[in-house]
C-alpha cells in the first residue's frame, strides 16, 4: 500500500490514475488546502473504483500515526506542500513550516513504522540560475531564488542526511520541470486558486474568456524569440515517472548512487512558442502584452532527462501540441475548475 501525500492535487490526481492502471494499491492523505474532494471523486470515475483517502495535515503527527496504524503502508509518494513561488516570497515562514517541518513529521512517522521507501516531489528550482543548459543532475544546487525552491532544497538535504544516518531507507528524488496539460478525459486538470501563477493555466483562462490578456515578462532574453524558454512536461508523463520510481524502489536494481532524476522532456519552448501552439489548438486568439522582466526569472531552463531514461526506463512521450490540446480540453469542460473548491 502506497501513501500519497497531497494526492488530491494536480500532479497527485494524475499519478493516482497511472498507479491504478499499474495495479498498485494506495491511500490519499491530503488537507485539501489547495485541492478538492471533487478531484478524488473524478479520479474514481476514471479508474472505476473508489479512492480511499484520509483528511489530514502532514504536520499532524498524531493523525499521521493513526493512518499508518490503520493501513499497511510500505512506501510513500510525497507531493504535499505549498507551491506558489510568489506567495513563498511573501509568506516564507508558512512555506518552511508546511513544506520542511511537515516533511520531517512524515519521515519521523515513516521511521517509527519501519516504512523506508519514499519518492519525493522536488523541483528544478533547486538549481537556481543554471550556468548552462541542458541541466544535468550533477549541477550544483542550493542557489535558489525564492523560499519555495529553498524549501525543496532543504528537504533534499534532509533526505540525504537521513540516508547517511540510516541506509536502509530507499529514496528517489524527482526534480520536475514545468508540468502542464491534463488527463485526456477532461475530468481532472490544473485548478489554481485565484490568478494562475503558471503560464499554461493563464493562457487557458484567457482563451476561455476568464482573463483579458496575458502578460509576457520580457522579450529581450538571449533566446530564439527573446522570451523565456522552459521545459514543459505533460502531467501524465510526469505521473508515469512516479510509477517508474516506485517500480525502481521495489526492484533489485535500486542503487542509492542514482536517486535523483530530472523529469522533463529535454526540449525548451519559449513563451511565444506556447502561445502560438495554444492558438492553433484552441482556434482562439490569445491577446498578450510584453512587460518588464520578473526578478529571478532566467532566460533558459530545460532538462537533460537521459539519466531517468537509463535508470528508470522513463521517457516523456507527449509533445507541446498534446500539452496544449489536453489543457484546452480540460478548460473548456471545466471553466470554473472543481466547483466545490
Amino acid at each position: 500500500m502506497i501513501l500519497i501525500t497531497g494526492g488530491a492535487g494536480y500532479i497527485g490526481t494524475h499519478t493516482l490514475v497511472e498507479l491504478a492502471m499499474a495495479n498498485y494499491d494506495f491511500i490519499v492523505y491530503d488537507n485539501f488546502s489547495n485541492s478538492s474532494e471533487e478531484a478524488i471523486e473524478r479520479v474514481s470515475k476514471i479508474i472505476d473504483r473508489d479512492v480511499v483517502y484520509e483528511k489530514g495535515d502532514i504536520r499532524d503527527l498524531q493523525k499521521l500515526e493513526e493512518v499508518f496504524e490503520k493501513y499497511s503502508i510500505d512506501s510513500v509518494i510525497h507531493f504535499a506542500g505549498l507551491k506558489a513561488v510568489g506567495e513563498s516570497v511573501r509568506k516564507p515562514l508558512e512555506y518552511y513550516d508546511n513544506n520542511v517541518v511537515g516533511t520531517i513529521r512524515l519521515l519521523e512517522c515513516m521511521k517509527k513504522f519501519e516504512c523506508k521507501k519514499i519518492v519525493f516531489s522536488s523541483s528544478a528550482t533547486v538549481y537556481g540560475d543554471p550556468k548552462t543548459t541542458p541541466i544535468v543532475e550533477s549541477f550544483s544546487v542550493g542557489g535558489t531564488t525564492n523560499p519555495y525552491g529553498t524549501s525543496k532544497y532543504m528537504i533534499e538535504r534532509i533526505l540525504n542526511d537521513l540516508y547517511i544516518a540510516d541506509n536502509s531507507f530507499k529514496i528517489v528524488i524527482l526534480r520536475y520541470f514545468n508540468p502542464v496539460g491534463a488527463h485526456k478525459s477532461g475530468y481532472i486538470g490544473e485548478d489554481p486558486n485565484g490568478i494562475p501563477n503558471n503560464l499554461m493555466p493563464f493562457i487557458s483562462q484567457v482563451a476561455v474568456g476568464k482573463r483579458e490578456c496575458l502578460s509576457v515578462f520580457g522579450n529581450d532574453y538571449d533566446t530564439h524569440d527573446g522570451t523565456g524558454v522552459r521545459d514543459y512536461i505533460h502531467v501524465v508523463d510526469l505521473a508515469d515517472a512516479h510509477v517508474k520510481a516506485i517500480e525502481y524502489l521495489n526492484s533489485h536494481k535500486f542503487s542509492s548512487e542514482f536517486s535523483v532524476f530530472n523529469i522533463g522532456t529535454g526540449h525548451g519552448y519559449s513563451v511565444l512558442d506556447v502561445i502560438k501552439t495554444f492558438e492553433k489548438v484552441s482556434e482562439k486568439k490569445i491577446p498578450y502584452k510584453i512587460t518588464s522582466r520578473r526578478e529571478g526569472d532566467v532566460a533558459k531552463c530545460y532538462a537533460d532527462p537521459a539519466l531517468a531514461e537509463r535508470i528508470l526506463g522513463w521517457k516523456a512521450r507527449k509533445n507541446l501540441l498534446d500539452m496544449c490540446k489536453d489543457s484546452w480540453n480540460w478548460q473548456v469542460k471545466n471553466p470554473d475548475g472543481y466547483k466545490e473548491k
